[in-house]
């Protein structure tokens, strides 16, 4: 028996698959232990080892797991509360301060009171170093080394427990981080260091010297939990292949998680696109929109034959330059807080009140309402039946605290204060997949809508409803669908380097030498990682922008292109690129092309979970019927006793028409009035819009012809 287990853990629930001999996955959920997160991951395989067939200790269960795919919010909890590790900056004499200054633009134009986000390294420990490198990597004025040391002597009598190293122009010649490095090394040994052109060799100072501070300030944080997760799971007896889920989809060893803990600090939702793929091929799709609503955050994306990747983006305000899945993230969960701002209004989140106390219905001691409060009020949840019955929720705690917080100051009845809690949540997450949709050149109209998280259900039809998407895909997975899709990731690694020249004048043989390079960079870590030739892939893309601009388009460039020296051909791929982001090219106006970096990332093949079609079970799911009972319609803004469905006992081609309800042990599904719902031959929920049969005609039609 080889088992592979995919774990994620969020603010709330640690989420756990199991996978299997070809068998169908296992879903498993523990209660987050925030202060050590892995003692939820130890009790969450204690539970797992107690549900084997016969019951097994986890001494007894620990050697049978072949691997574990791991995704942590260690880093990203780490930064959003700005408790990272003490850090110093050693860096270019007289730049010191373009961690604080940024880009010198303030994110929200026209507000006065809009503070600049203080940065992680505080200006007595940023130390400005004589020697200076010109754009072409060639010394200007040598290192000062004394200058090093004396820095060095100040972090030593501060306490600093990581340093970071960023000088101006070494993307272009590594030699003065590196010696300073040596000297970091040899003078402060148990200091975490975080050296820019190891991290991110490349062009744009302010994104690097933030990039590198980020992988400092999180390293720390990082390798003690890495400590933590080893050690007890050594303890347990297990012996496999531990990963851990990198930002950009893929996966890495913890050693080298240890060294680039950036590379973290998405790790949790990472894994959601490729799984929502996965789903949505059944429907002869490729493409959709993933979202995964958790205890705390909400988290939308999209997928297009391939999980959309950027090569820059934002966290806790925070510039980070390293390639990581597009994902959109709002404090819109489970733990949302409602609450009145000054002028009366309605809000909810981004204060969550977590896994402890939790949402007041949660009975451990919290008072404010939640998102979950009003879901139990509304009917979406049975108090009974949450989390399997494993957990009785407290549905006159969760009254009292909307009552007190929210209705009465309103004025406002508990059911209708409830109704504007789930609406308002809803709308914010409707705005959260507009910025990955819309505002990426998207039409969410044409993608299939995939709700994940053990509350996303819930809210998916009033959030498709409020967009006009017509189809929703909800896997019996929902509920840990970032942990199925670490299952499904392949060991990725990212290369870059800086290469500014003409497309039209580029040097061939010397892109040929850069790729070569980066190439023979991935082919030994997955020689490492004991992956094979036949299983490894690489991907080469370029950044490019007309001449002039300032930013660039990376998109992926075929090999054959390459080796056919074809720059005709890559400049027909960039115009494409641009005009899908931005709406224009300038291809007719004859523009030059300008690239400026190029990328290679080097893609280890695993193995996968393997789809299993259900058998036709009929359309009647009047077997699956557990009762009736009372739950909020939006579409007339009123209560109605509605039939409650076992999930579970639902098979391929059981159809029920909204408004329903279908029950799991880690997720509930309201299907609103304006939906139906028929079971795929995956086994998923797909909720169409009523009258568009065409939408899932294709996933049940072939199974009924099979029978005739």
């Amino acid at each position: 028996m080889t088992l592979k287990i995919g774990i994620d853990v969020g603010g709330t629930f640690t989420d756990f698959v199991v996978t299997r001999d070809g068998a169908e996955p296992a879903i498993f959920k523990s209660l987050s232990t925030p202060a050590d997160p892995s003692i939820a991951v130890v009790n969450g395989l204690a539970d797992i080892a107690a549900s084997m067939d016969p019951p097994l200790s986890l001494e007894a269960f620990a050697p049978l797991i072949d691997t574990i795919v791991h995704g942590t919010t260690v880093t990203t909890n780490a930064t959003l509360t700005g408790n990272g590790a003490k850090c110093g900056l050693l860096t270019t004499e007289g730049v010191r301060d373009a961690l604080e200054m940024r880009r010198g633009v303030r994110e929200e134009q026209y507000n006065n009171r809009y503070t600049n986000v203080k940065p992680l390294v505080p200006r007595y420990l940023r130390a400005g170093i004589p020697g200076r490198l010109d754009r072409d990597g060639k010394e200007a004025t040598a290192l000062d080394l004394d200058a090093v040391a004396q820095a060095i002597e100040l972090f030593r009598r501060e306490g600093v427990e990581a340093v970071s190293i960023c000088f101006m122009n070494s993307f272009a010649n590594p030699a003065h981080e590196q010696a300073a490095a040596e000297l970091v090394r040899r003078e402060l040994p148990d200091a975490y260091l975080s050296v820019s052109t190891d991290l991110l060799p490349s062009i744009r100072f302010y994104e690097r010297v933030s990039t590198t501070a980020l992988n400092s300030y999180v390293g720390p944080k990082l390798n003690h939990y890495l400590d933590q997760l080893v050690g007890r799971l050594k303890g347990i007896g297990f012996d496999g292949l531990l990963l851990i889920m990198q930002s950009n989809g893929g996966v890495i060893s913890p050693q080298l998680a240890r060294e680039k803990a950036a590379l973290t600090l998405l790790s949790g939702p990472a894994g959601g696109p490729g799984a929502g793929l996965f789903y949505v091929r059944t429907h002869g799709q490729n493409r959709c929109i993933i979202t995964d609503m958790g205890g705390t955050s909400f988290e939308a994306s999209v997928a297009v034959d391939t999980p959309m990747i950027k090569n820059d983006g934002e966290i806790a305000r925070h510039k980070i330059a390293l390639p990581m899945l597009d994902i959109h993230t709002i404090g819109a969960g489970g733990g949302s807080i409602g609450w009145l701002d000054e002028g009366g209004l309605l809000r909810m989140g981004p204060q969550s009140a977590g896994a402890d106390p939790g949402p007041a219905c949660y009975g451990k001691g919290g008072k404010l309402p939640a998102t979950t409060d009003a879901n139990v009020v509304l009917g979406y949840l049975d108090p009974e039946f949450f989390a399997g019955g494993k957990m009785k929720l407290d549905v006159e705690a969760a009254r009292a605290a909307i009552d007190e917080h929210i209705a009465t100051p309103m004025g406002l009845t508990v059911e209708e204060a409830a109704a504007g809690m789930y609406r308002v949540a809803c709308n914010n997450m409707a705005q959260g997949v507009r910025e990955v949709t819309i505002k990426r050149g998207f039409d969410p109209r044409e993608f299939p809508f995939i709700p994940a998280g053990g509350a996303g259900p819930i809210h998916s039809c009033l959030i498709c409803d409020e967009l006009e998407i017509p189809l929703q895909i909800v896997p019996r997975e929902s509920s840990v669908l970032c942990a199925f899709g670490m299952l499904m990731s392949e060991l990725k690694h990212d290369f870059v380097r800086t290469f500014v020249s003409r497309l039209d004048a580029l040097d061939w043989p010397k892109l040929a030498q850069i790729i070569g390079e980066m190439a023979s960079g991935g082919a030994r870590q997955l020689t490492e990682e004991r992956i094979p030739d036949a299983r490894r892939r690489f991907d080469v893309k370029l950044d490019c922008r007309y001449i002039k601009q300032y930013h660039e388009v990376s998109f992926v460039v075929p090999g054959n292109l390459i080796d056919a020296h074809d720059s005709a051909g890559i400049a027909r791929a960039f115009h494409a690129e641009h005009n899908r982001l931005y709406g224009y090219s300038l291809e007719q106006e004859g523009t030059p092309v300008e690239v400026i970096n190029v990328r290679v990332q080097a893609i280890g093949v695993t193995d996968k979970p393997v789809a299993r079609e259900e058998l036709w079970a009929g359309d009647d799911a009047a077997h699956a019927l557990k009762g009736r009972r009372a739950v909020y319609i939006p579409e007339t803004k009123a209560f109605r006793d509605v039939p409650v469905y076992d999930g579970h006992r639902m098979g391929h081609g059981n159809r029920i028409e909204g408004p329903a309800m279908i029950e799991q042990e880690t997720t509930a599904i309201f299907v609103s009035a304006s939906y139906d719902c028929v079971v795929d031959a995956l086994g998923s929920f797909a909720l169409f819009r009523k009258g568009r049969e065409d939408l899932v005609k294709s996933c049940i039609k072939d199974k009924k012809e099979a029978l005739a």
